[in-house]
């Protein structure tokens, strides 16, 4: 299985989970599609990505949330490199509140970067997949698609949500040869875990250790953080994977958090 010449976007790349996923395509020979907020961050990583080789990396500014700048950077993918071959959904945000003290512009900021951006950079690419009569979309979930923790109502929802749209795209992808999958990592030690600490700190009221290894580590079977290279194989596998075997299901990444 190899990714050599297959034209993938990565949203939310220039840094963290999905930053490591594209180091793991380019390393595969991938042609990879840099596309985040911040478009000079962007190229950063793009640049160095094309540096370490043997695939490449270009940079396309892009708000998940904003259907006129997805199309946009799609629509340049294509005229770069002529296909899509694979989407990783990846941009995402962390609020926590108690939900009684929810702001409701906190709830419909998280759930549009989340659910908004996975339903409308899908929708930009499925014409190109189906097309071509192939392609491989992966949406970044998570444990909390699968369960729940006090504080994330709105992140707990976003990404339950991921596995049902997930699904739809592998019914009606079936017949195009495209397939859709969800990764479910654990506590990934990223700055967005990072700054969780002292805010579930805060509003549990206990200290930043017992946020650490009780609420984050504490049903992990080894008190490990999940790797952003575990993450980024797994997105290798389906974005790899040779037949549609695997549409439509979930993996969980938690040094076993979560078991099913």
């Amino acid at each position: 299985m190899n990714l050599k010449n297959k034209v993938c976007i990565i949203t939310g790349a220039a840094s963290g989970i999905g930053y490591g996923i594209a180091k793991r395509f380019v390393a595969d020979g991938a042609k990879v599609v840099i596309a985040d907020l911040k478009l000079d961050a962007a190229q950063k990583a793009a640049d160095e990505l094309t540096a370490q080789g043997p695939g490449e990396a270009m940079a396309v500014e892009m708000n998940v949330t904003d259907e006129t700048q997805v199309n946009d950077g799609v629509a340049k993918v294509v005229e770069t490199w002529g296909k899509i071959d694979v989407l990783v959904s990846n941009a995402g945000v962390q609020i926590v509140h108690p939900l009684e003290n929810f702001p409701f512009d906190d709830w419909k900021k998280l759930l549009s970067i989340h659910l908004d951006g996975a339903f409308l950079t899908s929708k930009a690419i499925l014409p190109h997949m189906y097309k071509a009569g192939s392609g491989s979309i992966i949406f970044m979930g998570s444990v909390h698609s699968k369960e729940a923790s006090a504080l994330k109502s709105a992140y707990v929802t976003a990404k339950h949500g991921l596995l049902g749209l997930a699904r739809v795209i592998s019914k009606e992808g079936a017949e195009h040869g495209v397939r859709a999958n969800v990764i479910c990592p654990g506590f990934v030690k990223t700055p967005l875990v990072e700054k969780q600490i002292p805010e579930q700190a805060r509003d549990l009221g206990i200290s930043e250790e017992d946020v650490v290894n009780k609420v984050m580590l504490g049903q992990t079977v080894d008190q490990e953080f999940t790797t952003i290279d575990d993450v980024a194989e797994v997105a290798h596998v389906f974005a790899a994977f040779p037949t549609n075997a695997l549409t439509g299901q979930s993996l969980v990444v938690s040094h076993g958090w979560y078991m099913n």
